[in-house]
């Protein structure tokens, strides 16, 4: 199967009111696991995939590390495999291409690409972040963009989300206009307002299921579910409390 015929599958799993379920994996032996259990796709949470090599999240994980392990993942499973890229490693466009180039090249079809500039509270402008994807769509015409804004999570007190609504929309035109292929919610709960945005957006959105169920995803009208760290540390916890049993 080619490349493009991968990343059209994959895009063509986002349906909206039938989310694509992607729980997320971290290393080769964990994508054949979820691979076996039946998954349509695979998708890595940076997170998970840091900690299990002992380095923190926020691409502290150096460049080349992530991509070889990318390139482990997609060599594990015949699935479509879109890997948790945070911020692109870098700020400049140029190199935003070059870097999500040689991303591509591991076969992985897809990457989450957030609007936080890593390591601080700020988010970038609605048009920085808006060249920003542009400069990752040049990269590949194919790569499914999940263009992520980091307003909710950066907003811990959910009773002002809905106060935030109007720039998390427009930058769900931006993101499309620029060459996005989906919008990431992350840290939206309320589900009036996931139903807005899924209503509203231009492009399939990509719930996070912290807080909701994929049931809850569904009938908002999502059209992607992933669940981040959960899988990563409820398996560490398992593997804590079997040991902790032996004595």
């Amino acid at each position: 199967m080619t490349y493009e015929t991968r990343a059209k599958s994959f895009a063509a799993l986002h349906q909206p009111g039938d989310p694509v379920v992607l729980y997320n994996i971290w290393d080769a032996g964990s994508a054949r696991a979820i691979a076996a259990a039946g998954a349509k796709a695979i998708a890595t949470g940076s997170h998970p995939l840091a900690t299990s090599q002992g380095y923190e999240d926020g691409e502290t994980i150096p460049l080349d590390r992530l991509l070889e392990t990318a390139t482990q993942i997609v060599s594990a499973t015949e699935l479509p495999v879109t890997i948790d890229f945070e911020g692109g490693y870098v700020r400049e466009p140029e190199q935003l291409t070059k870097n999500v180039t040689r991303l591509a090249a591991t076969g992985a079809i897809g990457l989450n690409f957030e609007d936080q500039v890593v390591g601080t509270a700020q988010l970038y402008s609605v048009a920085e972040q808006a060249s920003r994807v542009t400069a990752v769509r040049a990269a590949n015409a194919h790569i499914f963009v999940n263009a992520r804004t980091d307003l909710f999570l950066k907003e811990k007190d959910a009773s002002r989300h809905a106060a935030l609504m109007p720039e998390a929309l427009e930058r769900a035109a931006a993101y499309a206009e620029a060459g996005g292929s989906g919008f990431f919610v992350p840290g939206l709960r309320d589900l009036d307002l996931l139903a807005r945005i899924c209503s509203e957006s231009p492009l399939p959105v990509n719930a996070f299921m912290r807080g909701i169920t994929v049931e809850d995803a569904r009938q908002v009208g999502a059209a992607r579910a992933s669940f981040g760290p959960i899988p990563y540390a409820l398996l560490m916890q398992a593997l804590a409390e079997q040991f902790q049993a032996l004595k």
